[in-house]
C-alpha cells in the first residue's frame, strides 16, 4: 500500500499515543512535515499524496527518535515560542509553554509605541527576549548569560528573526558588570528545580536540557537569592520586573523580592491556573494567585 501523507500521520500518530507521548497527534504532525518538506495545509489539501521511501525512512527515524523520549524540539532543531519561531540546540533549554506567562505579564505593562529598555537575565535560546522585542517594536533589549554556546544560538535567532539591530548579548553571569538603574524591564527564567529533584523529571527534560539551565541548587531558591539585590540594583524606578517559578515556589521568591524593597509584587498563574510568575507588574488575570 502507498503510504501518503494522510496515512503517514496516522500511524505516526498511533504509535507515539501507544508509546505514552504526550500530544501525539500535535508531535506526529510535526516530524511529518519536517520528513516531507509539507505544510500543515498540505495535509489538508492534498492527503494523498504519496511519500517518497525517503521521506518514509527520514519520518521513521524521527517516530523512533521521539519514541526513545527525544523531544520534539531536538529532533527538528527548532520550536516555536509564543510567536517565534526558534532554533535550539543541546547547549540550550527548550523554551517550553508554561514561560509565555511571563509575556503575559509585560505585554500590557508596556504599550507598542512605548520606546524602553529591557534585560534577559540567563537568556538561553534568546527567547523571552526576542519574543517581547517581536512584539514591541520601540524596546530594545540585553540578553546576558554565562554560556559562550547558549549566546550563540541566542545570537543566530535574533538574526533570523531580523532582531538583531535591536537585540544584543553579553557573556556574564546574572547582571555582572552593568550600571545601575538601566533598564526599564528586567525578566528571567532562571534555574529553579532543586537539585536532588531533577533525577525524577521526564526524560525529555532530565536528559535533553543543559543542567545548568535546570539546577537551582538545595531547595531550588538559588538563582533568586543571587537574582533579587541584583534586579532591584538594574531596574530603574518604577521599571517592571518578572520571574518565572516552580508552581510551588511563590510565597518564597515574592518574599526574597520584598526583602529588597519591591512594593506589590504579586505571584500571577499560567494558562494552567498554576503560579508561574513573580512580578511588580500586572497581573493578566486581574488576580494574584498568593499573597
Amino acid at each position: 500500500m502507498t503510504e501518503t501523507l494522510l496515512t503517514a500521520w496516522k500511524s505516526a500518530q498511533r504509535r507515539l499515543k501507544a508509546g505514552r507521548i504526550d500530544s501525539p497527534s500535535i508531535d506526529a504532525r510535526l516530524l511529518l512535515e519536517a520528513a516531507t518538506g509539507a505544510g500543515r495545509a498540505d495535509i489538508l489539501t492534498d492527503p494523498y499524496r504519496p511519500l517518497t521511501a525517503d521521506q518514509i525512512a527520514t519520518l521513521e527515524g524521527y517516530v523512533e527518535r521521539r519514541l526513545r523520549r527525544e523531544p520534539t524540539s531536538r529532533i527538528l532543531g527548532r520550536v516555536g515560542f509564543w510567536k517565534v519561531l526558534l532554533n535550539v540546540t543541546p547547549d540550550v533549554l527548550s523554551p517550553r509553554a508554561d514561560t509565555e506567562a511571563l509575556l503575559d505579564v509585560v505585554l500590557p505593562a508596556f504599550a507598542p509605541e512605548r520606546a524602553f529598555t529591557l534585560i534577559d537575565l540567563g537568556t538561553g535560546s534568546g527567547a523571552i527576549l526576542l519574543a517581547i522585542l517581536a512584539e514591541r517594536p520601540a524596546g530594545r533589549g540585553l540578553g546576558t548569560d554565562v554560556s559562550s554556546e547558549a549566546l550563540a544560538v541566542a545570537k543566530e535567532n535574533a538574526a533570523n528573526l531580523e532582531l538583531d539591530d535591536r537585540a544584543v548579548f553579553l557573556r556574564t553571569e546574572w547582571a555582572a558588570g552593568l550600571a545601575d538603574h538601566s533598564f526599564d524591564l528586567v525578566v528571567s527564567n532562571p534555574p529553579y528545580i532543586a537539585s536532588a529533584e531533577i533525577e525524577t523529571l521526564d526524560p525529555e527534560v532530565r536528559d535533553h536540557d543543559p543542567r545548568l539551565a535546570l539546577d537551582g541548587g538545595e531547595d531550588g531558591l538559588d538563582a533568586y537569592r543571587a537574582l533579587a539585590p541584583e534586579v532591584r540594583r538594574i531596574l530603574k524606578p518604577g521599571g517592571v520586573f518578572a520571574v518565572e517559578i516552580g508552581w510551588t515556589q511563590g510565597p518564597a521568591v515574592k518574599a526574597l523580592f520584598e526583602a529588597e524593597g519591591f512594593t506589590d509584587v504579586k505571584i500571577t498563574l499560567d494558562l494552567g491556573d498554576r503560579p508561574r510568575v513573580v512580578t511588580n507588574g500586572p497581573d493578566p488575570r486581574g488576580r494574584p494567585a498568593g499573597v
